[in-house]
């Protein structure tokens, strides 16, 4: 495609022989049609295999490729290269005085990569002239304070104070690693434009922030509108090692251009020290670049060697405004070393003893760019000399002070997080007539909209449930929590593999034409300026969409967002996402999110992967109220819960284990009236038993099954109580509940999950401590190391045990036979 006398070999080769390593680990990769002589291919040569080696070709769109080679080919502007000088001095004093202040300390140190403060520089400069007023950032340890100190602009007083730890009391059983919390700050360009600049807190599992920064960003850019994705710069740095050994990568660099989850363009830094621990490229990735992986993008990447300043500056700018001109993902992969270990308290020299040789005869970047600049050393020394002496005072301070690190925006002042309080409880119920008429808007299509027989079907069902005239099932249950939602003004996002339609055929939030596949939304056409509603097809990944939901609730905390399983099972694919994040952000970082996770969960035959949801993982996270855990039994019961995720101040992750096969039951379903009036019942009590001498504590399906075997039997003395809310554990509600039925003679806790699975490690010392002197004993399945049976038949024996030994006297055997399959 090339349109100047550079040979389209250079083009497209050319980035395999750039001297991009300044210790000389990556040798210029020998290609045939590289070997070329005369000046049109000293002039690609000169272009193309210099500091900066461009991977584009693979793109496949002739307008972005020309481009890259226009601005390839043209003279660079010229750097400020007094200002690069000064960065690189001030990172590389900022390291040093860390060093000799905190001498056996871990900070993960940015020296041998210095370079990326000049280069996010230029990118938040770019930016700015963009008509950028926020970048979300994200990275990990790796230079994370440097990055604190002067691209996010925290006071280094600020910083020091962590290494101090001042006040350790604040966060006995709590807080972060210094090198792990997240900061605000401001950027102002050269313009005088202001940019608020939010380093987003990250866990030590490399790359599971690079989704949740995303979702930060896409959330901002929606509140903003047309203009959000000007305004709204997505970064999200990388180590070589990480970028191309972990999957999560892969997962978010799929969400690009996806229409639910793309930012507009994220500009990919790896701060590649060809090194990951104490392994070496050979034994990372099979592949000759860790950035690889970015090649499965029709986007560019630009390598750059890390002690070339001017070209690093150089590669920062082009990837901006690609991201501008595009609207496109674009990858920097600027290649240095590391000067220590792994951490500042490691020996490198006993797994890279030459590689380490050479380094520590390597000047620092700042002294060699001074001399290729011409810069007086004795001047760069006098700046280096009064940098130090300004960080000394700064630490000097940092022994008084123990000042936030970040600052969160107005929204969030709405919101409260801590222990449960009763006073955060809202009324969720809708009047008659405004159920009425969001039932007949979201029945109701467009004139000349052929909907598909059986949806028409549905819909007139529907119609007929809000009239009183059949019960109302889960799906148009959900529907009327988000109309109610919507009507009021509150934004409603939900995704997930299928959550359009619904795994199970159940919602179908968004119809299709037969003849002409145009879709039709009724949530979002239920009045004007009501909130805006989005429902979105994931692609088939957990954690890094869970993640992107996460962000998103963490910068739109008034709006109801939901991540939605395929099966409720499929959420172990995110178990880093809810360990690091979802269950932990409180405690760890002091931040909230109302994050929604709906996992369908139930024991109905259909084997091991399709049954459990892994209730006992979320409970075994549970502490401090950090997390609602719930297992709504009732198709009212999940309408009254979404309304209050959304409607109290109570900022917390809701996590739901949502039905199967009770999505259209009978059972399950609710009358009209208990959508009108009420509000989500933490216990469930039994009314209809007034004299019971047993009574069963279960949650969720089996409540369902224990009833109809009561009735089957005409167990007149049994009494069937559901706990709806397992955490915060309704104590008071379910002592009130075995205190009305004080004359039972025991009390009987019954799952459908293993022994050592489902609720019961949770709720035998608190149902124990409620039960008073009656004996307690447990039904359930015995111990397993797979949560259920693969055979339909095994499973029906199995189920049929549980209720035998439900309604069976004290003393029987309590878990059944486990299936051989």
């Amino acid at each position: 495609m090339s349109h100047s006398d550079v040979p389209e070999a250079f083009l497209r080769w050319g980035y395999l022989q750039a001297q991009l390593d300044p210790l000389g680990r990556l040798r210029p990769q020998p290609h045939p049609e590289l070997e070329r002589t005369g000046e049109a291919a000293d002039r690609g040569r000169a272009i193309y295999c210099g500091s900066i080696g461009v991977e584009f070709m693979h793109i496949p769109y002739p307008d972005r490729c020309r481009w890259i080679q226009e601005r390839m080919e043209s003279e660079a502007p010229p750097a400020d290269r007094p200002r690069i000088l000064e960065q690189l001095i001030r990172a590389d004093t900022f390291e040093r005085v860390l060093q000799t202040r905190y001498l056996g300390t871990k900070r993960y140190s940015l020296e041998g990569a210095t370079a990326l403060i000049p280069l996010l520089d230029e990118i938040l400069e770019a930016a700015s002239r963009q008509g950028a007023d926020q970048v979300v950032l994200g990275m990990s340890h790796r230079g994370r304070l440097n990055v604190m100190a002067h691209i996010v602009g925290r006071r280094p007083a600020d910083i020091f104070a962590r290494f101090e730890d001042v006040d350790p009391r604040s966060v006995l059983g709590g807080g972060d690693v210094k090198y792990h919390i997240g900061a605000t700050g401001e950027f102002t360009g050269r313009n005088g434009r202001r940019m608020r600049v939010s380093l987003v807190s990250n866990p030590s599992h490399l790359e599971a922030v690079d989704p949740v920064v995303l979702g930060r960003a896409r959330a901002w850019q929606d509140r903003l509108g047309e203009t959000g994705r000007a305004r709204v710069l997505p970064i999200t740095l990388h180590g070589d090692a990480a970028f191309a050994g972990q999957g999560i990568v892969a997962e978010t660099l799929n969400l690009a251009d996806l229409r639910g989850y793309s930012a507009g363009g994220t500009i990919h830094v790896i701060v590649n020290n060809l090194i990951g621990f104490t392994t070496t490229p050979r034994d990372l990735h099979s592949s000759r670049y860790s950035s690889d992986v970015a090649r499965r993008l029709p986007i560019p990447i630009f390598h750059v060697n890390g002690e070339d300043p001017e070209a690093v500056v150089r590669a920062a700018r082009l990837a901006l405004e690609y991201r501008y001109a595009f609207w496109s993902d674009v990858v920097v992969d600027l290649i240095g070393y590391r000067l220590h270990g792994h951490s500042e308290v490691e020996d490198p020299t006993t797994t890279q003893p030459l590689l380490y040789e050479k380094i520590k005869n390597h000047p620092p970047l700042w002294k060699s760019f001074a001399g290729i600049i011409g810069e007086d050393p004795a001047a760069a020394e006098e700046l280096a000399g009064r940098i130090r002496r300004e960080l000394e005072q700064e630490q000097e301070q940092a022994r008084r002070r123990k000042a936030p690190l970040r600052e969160l925006p107005e929204y969030w002042s709405a919101f409260v997080g801590g222990p449960y309080d009763p006073a955060y409880e809202v009324e969720t119920a809708l009047a008659p007539a405004r159920l009425l008429e969001i039932a007949d808007r979201i029945t109701t299509v467009p004139e000349g909209f052929h909907v598909h027989p059986k949806i028409k079907w549905g819909l007139e069902q529907r119609r007929e449930m809000a009239r009183g005239k059949r019960p109302v099932d889960w799906g148009m249950a959900e529907a009327l929590a988000f109309g109610g939602l919507l009507r009021e003004g509150t934004r409603v996002r939900l995704s997930g593999e299928d959550s359009r339609r619904g795994t199970f055929n159940q919602r179908h939030a968004v119809l299709l034409d037969v003849e002409t596949e145009e879709e039709y939304c009724p949530l979002g056409h239920l009045r004007p300026g009501q909130g805006a509603f989005e429902c979105y097809d994931s692609p088939l990944s957990e954690a890094a969409v869970l993640g992107f939901e996460f962000g998103y609730s963490r910068d739109f905390p008034e709006a109801l967002v939901i991540w939605e399983a395929q099966f409720g099972d499929f959420a172990n694919g995110a178990q880093v996402i809810i360990d690091q994040f979802v269950s932990a952000t409180e405690d760890k970082w002091g931040l909230l999110s109302g994050l929604v996770m709906l996992l369908p969960h139930g024991y109905e035959g259909q084997g091991p992967e399709h049954s459990s949801a892994r209730l006992e993982r979320f409970l075994q996270l549970a502490g401090e109220d950090n997390l609602q855990i719930v297992y709504p039994s009732t198709s009212a019961q999940y309408f009254h819960l979404l309304r209050r995720q959304a409607m109290r101040r109570w900022r917390k992750p809701l996590v739901v284990f949502t039905p199967k096969s009770l999505l259209r039951d009978p059972r399950a379903c609710s009358p009209v009236e208990e959508f009108t009036q009420g509000r989500f019942l933490t216990v469930i009590p039994d009314l209809r038993i007034t004299a019971a001498e047993r009574v069963l504590v279960c949650s969720g399906k089996i409540g369902h099954e224990l009833r109809a075997e009561r009735e089957r039997r005409g167990a007149a003395s049994t009494a069937i109580v559901l706990v709806e809310q397992l955490y915060p554990f309704p104590e008071q509600e379910l002592a009130a509940e075995l205190e009305r039925h004080a004359a039972a003679r025991e009390v009987v806790w019954v799952q459908e999950e293993p022994a050592n699975m489902g609720a019961l490690f949770f709720v035998r010392p608190r149902l124990r401590r409620l039960a008073g002197p009656r004996p307690l004993r447990s039904v359930k399945r015995s111990a397993s190391a797979s949560p259920a049976t693969g055979s339909a038949k095994a499973h029906a024996i199995e189920q049929a045990a549980l209720l035998e030994l439900a309604f069976a006297s004290a003393g029987a055997k309590s878990t059944p036979p486990r299936s051989k399959d």
